[in-house]
Order: C-alpha cells, then sequence, then structure tokens
C-alpha cells in the first residue's frame, strides 16, 4: 500500500470512543512498588483545568492529558525504570494530543527515510510501549494494553474551557479568585474553594441577593461568561470577574443595608 493509501486508509478509521467519566477511577500502584514512591492520595474531580495538571510534572507525580481527558500516569513510571520512562516524565503537567493520531488515536506514524518501513513517530524520544526499529534483547513486549489505551490511568476530564470567579467571604472579607472549568457546578467549585476555606460548607452562597442553585453551573445560575466579548471589545477580562458572596449560615447580619451595597459595589 501506498504512504497515501496508508493515509487515506486511517481517516478512514473511526476513532473509539473515550472513557466515561463513570470510569474515573484513583490510581492503583502495583504491590512491587516502593511506597515511599507512592504519591499522597488524593480526591478525583470530574473536570480539571491546565493548572490544575500542570501541578504535576514529576517522575513520582505525574499527569497528562490527551483528547480531552486527564490521566495520572504516575503508577505505569514506577513501574518502569530507564530511558523510556523520560519522555513522559518531560511531557508531565502537560497536553500530549499531538503524539496520536487523532482518527486511530494511536501514537503517530511515519515513514523513516532509511528503512522506508513505518514506525511510530517520536522525535522527543521512544517512549515506554514503543517498539524498537530492530531486535533488542531487553525489549519487553508481555504488556497487554499499551497505557495510552489503558483506562485504568483515567482520573477525569479535561476541561473543554476555563473561567475566572471570585470568592467574596462576607464574614471575614477575604476574596479569593479561582479559575474553574466552565462544566463545574456551584457544588464542585465550592470543592475547590474548601482548599481556601475548610469552612466553606457553613455559607449560603448568593449572587446579587439571590442564592445559587448548588447543582447548576454558573452559567445555569445566570452568571454568564462574558470572557470573549470583553476581549473583543479590547478590555481586559480580569477587570470583570464576576463575584459570589458567601454569607456564613449563623451571621446575624446576613442582610445587607443599601449603604453596604453601595460599599460593595466596585466588586460586584
Amino acid at each position: 500500500m501506498t504512504v497515501s493509501g496508508t493515509a487515506a486508509a486511517k481517516a478512514a478509521v473511526k476513532a473509539p470512543p473515550g472513557p466515561k467519566p463513570s470510569e474515573a477511577r484513583a490510581p492503583a500502584f502495583a504491590e512491587s512498588v516502593f511506597k515511599g514512591n507512592v504519591p499522597k492520595e488524593y480526591t478525583l474531580q470530574r473536570c480539571y483545568t491546565p493548572a490544575d495538571v500542570a501541578k504535576h510534572s514529576s517522575s513520582h507525580d505525574c499527569w497528562v492529558s490527551y483528547f480531552g481527558n486527564v490521566y495520572d500516569l504516575t503508577p505505569l513510571l514506577a513501574e518502569y525504570d530507564g530511558p523510556l520512562a523520560q519522555p513522559i516524565i518531560d511531557a508531565g503537567g502537560t497536553d500530549i494530543t499531538h503524539w496520536f493520531d487523532e482518527n486511530t488515536r494511536q501514537p503517530r506514524t511515519h515513514v523513516d527515510p532509511l528503512t522506508g518501513l513505518e514506525e511510530i513517530y517520536c522525535p522527543w524520544g521512544r517512549y515506554i510501549h514503543v517498539p524498537p526499529q530492530g531486535p533488542e534483547s531487553n525489549w519487553a513486549s508481555n504488556f497487554v494494553t499499551p497505557w495510552w489505551d489503558d483506562r485504568r490511568y483515567f482520573i477525569g476530564s479535561f476541561a473543554k474551557r476555563t473561567r475566572k470567579v471570585t470568592m467574596l467571604n462576607l464574614l471575614t472579607k477575604q476574596k479569593d479568585t479561582l479559575e474553574v472549568p466552565v462544566e463545574e457546578t456551584i457544588e464542585e467549585i465550592r470543592a475547590r474553594y474548601l482548599q481556601l476555606n475548610a469552612h466553606a460548607e457553613s455559607y449560603t452562597w448568593k449572587r446579587l441577593g439571590v442564592i445559587l442553585d448548588m447543582r447548576k453551573t454558573l452559567e445555569e445560575n445566570g452568571v454568564k461568561d462574558e470572557t470573549e466579548e470583553f476581549e473583543k471589545l479590547g478590555i481586559d477580562p480580569d477587570d470583570h470577574i464576576p463575584v459570589i458572596h458567601l454569607y456564613f449560615n449563623d451571621d446575624l447580619t446576613e442582610e445587607l443595608c443599601d449603604s453596604d451595597w453601595e460599599r460593595l459595589r466596585p466588586v460586584l
């Protein structure tokens, strides 16, 4: 088959469906892995932002994203030693969709100019589960599923888009801004905010005096994302981040008077 024929055949292949959100699992490590190399357990999220993924960029804590999903490859790296792990470590914390063919979702290939044979394209270096160009005595082919197809590394979805939102604690007057996935509900945003305020669940969340539905997204609660509109107008979106007011549930001054609203108007 010619090179063009091979390309046409790949284009005709329908990409397999990605993992479902319900398939996300906490990472599991082989019993042979030294316990000191096992990172601290964490709570899975439905969606992750680029900033979430970027925090995990070492050999002992390595996340990547591809085709709209996030994968924790730390267990994989814990089981593999040697140079084949380095390209994955170097790519930790980033999106590696460009490593794969969008039609087959398998590693991209090219025709080697020396051998004339089709092989996996690895300009950043051959990585785990990629076969060598020729016979190698230390090449282990006893794996069942290559890591890019192994859903046990899947931990959640990659955010389609992110937006910023500010939480204003009316009890402490503390103000915090978070970048969150547009898909997240207020409840999921609150889970993120718990890292900044361990008592966040003791507050009622409101926007312009209206209690927010914790099961809905910001958009579904009427908090429109105007980032693109501001950018088209040459306005810095960071100057107009929507603010959510947090009322402590035991705070007897929950209702604001007119003078309070005037004082807070600049941050709305």
